[in-house]
């Protein structure tokens, strides 16, 4: 994933654990990497820790929040030590010269960053993945088990495959995968596009997130026609319900305008059949993604502003794709501009950043231009959408080189520091991960074979890295 590394040293030392707990002794090691020749063996050196947000120490006094110890260098050019971080947030240790700075000058060698949370946000791993994306069983790119891969690739921990009026390419690419040890999760989903009822088109797209089963499939269309109605084709389960013909669906709908009253600039049967969709997602136990509002096509806006306001005014969905899908300023950054003023207006809901992804790799230049940083219990379908539905999201804007964050302050903050100081190192191991995942579903029979090999043996590494970096509850 292109996100920039804030320090160079990151890889010219190792520190860990980067997350600790407030006002827990925490036991912190640094290790030289031989990219450095900043520590003498057996010298003394004075460590500064200043919390970020506390200001400078030499002017904001009462804010300040410094803690100064003199430690010496291990045999590794390194150190261990163990402190207690008072406050959540971002500190800097900061290494200097000993001798000059007990005649007052600060010399510094080396800094590095930690950071602290408090014990709720301790609960949850960070995981980094995606909503919305599609494969060649609609208008993708890549096969499903190519662009899973791909994504692995690219340092996602999860993602769902979301083709247009389909949801079993996301059950083949589960299936795929069931035997090929990787630490990828493949969540499924579907892009709901149900037919019209009567003159009136259900234009607007929803994406079925983890869902149960397909909404798509609910109703006679292109999805039962390609792989029928067996329940193995269009669910987790047995327990789904039956398929409509397009005539129960049509009556279905008209039965639900009949409920509802909507503002004169608002279609009522496209409002009834959002409401019908949004509800049978949470049925299924998904999560009812809205999606690109503000999409160009045919030169206006994908939904209408009447529209929109009626969907957040009621509360039909579950989460916003406050980014992604294009790179232009009229998506993404208006998308950002109506989630604030919602905000202001009063109405707030979970948001997410997605790829709307057509290209799962370099050949697109829109593969990696958003995504999702989770806060959730566990890298698992019903444990990500808990953490969406309970504001423990933030959206990732990677359109240019420097990030852009969308989320509450404080999750922002966080999601910031890991980005910079975790994520590369994390995106590192997911590299080749991906690159076997990848030659297990495309090599030959040696090379598949290979590959099944090698992941058995690397199985496991982004946990471990995970416990070792960050230092969260039990």
């Amino acid at each position: 994933m292109p996100f920039p590394i804030a320090y160079p040293n990151l890889y010219d030392y190792d520190l860990f654990p980067k997350v600790c707990l407030a006002n827990k002794e925490t036991l912190i090691t640094l290790r030289w990497l031989k990219g450095a020749l900043d520590f003498q063996t057996n010298r003394q050196y004075l460590l500064r820790i200043l919390a970020r947000r506390g200001g400078d120490p030499t002017y904001y006094r009462a804010s300040s929040d410094c803690t100064e110890m003199v430690l010496t260098a291990t045999q590794e050019r390194g150190f261990s030590f163990t402190h207690a971080f008072a406050n959540e947030g971002e500190y800097t240790l900061r290494f200097e010269e000993i001798e000059r700075s007990a005649q007052g000058k600060r010399v510094l060698i080396q800094a590095f960053q930690i950071y602290c949370i408090e014990a709720d946000l301790g609960q949850y791993i960070p995981l980094v993945g995606d909503l919305h994306m599609h494969s060649t069983y609609s208008d993708g790119d890549q096969a499903p088990e190519v662009v899973c891969a791909n994504y692995r690739r690219h340092g996602y921990d999860f993602l769902a495959l979301t083709d247009h009026r389909r949801y079993y390419p996301s059950l083949y690419a589960r299936s795929f995968y069931e035997t090929i040890p990787t630490e990828l999760t493949i969540i499924p989903g579907e892009e709901v596009q149900l037919p019209p009822v009567g003159a009136d088109h259900l234009d607007a797209h929803v994406i079925n997130f983890g869902g149960e089963y397909s909404i798509n499939a609910l109703v006679e269309g292109v999805a039962t026609e390609e792989v029928g109605t067996d329940w193995t084709t269009r669910s987790l389960t047995p327990k789904c319900p039956p398929v409509m013909s397009r005539e129960e669906f049509s009556r279905t709908i008209e039965a639900v305008a009949r409920t509802i009253t909507v503002p004169d600039d608002v279609d009522l049967i496209p409002a009834a059949g959002l409401h019908w969709i949004f509800d049978a997602i949470r049925e299924a136990g998904g999560l009812g993604l809205y999606v690109h509002p503000n999409w160009i096509a045919g030169s206006v806006d994908h939904i209408p502003a009447a529209l929109h306001a009626y969907l957040v005014e009621h509360k039909l969905f579950d989460a916003f794709e406050v980014l992604g899908g294009e790179t232009y300023f009229e998506q993404n950054g208006l998308q950002t501009a109506i989630y604030h003023e919602d905000r202001e207006r009063g109405y707030h809901y979970p948001i997410v950043g997605c790829t709307d992804s057509h290209g799962s790799d370099e050949r697109n230049a829109k593969a990696l231009i958003a995504s999702t940083m989770v806060f959730s219990t566990a890298n698992e379908r019903t444990a990500i959408i808990d953490a969406i539905k309970a504001f423990r999201s933030v959206a990732i804007d990677t359109i240019s080189e420097e990030f852009r964050l969308i989320g509450s302050t404080r999750l922002v903050r966080y999601a910031g520091f890991l980005l910079k100081n975790y994520v590369p190192l994390h995106d590192a191991l997911c590299v080749e991960e991906g690159r076997l995942m990848k030659q297990a579903a495309t090599g030959t029979r040696e090379e598949r074979e290979e590959a099944m090999t090698l992941l058995g043996h690397i199985h496991g590494r982004v946990a471990r890295q995970r416990k070792k970096y960050l230092a969260l509850n039990s």
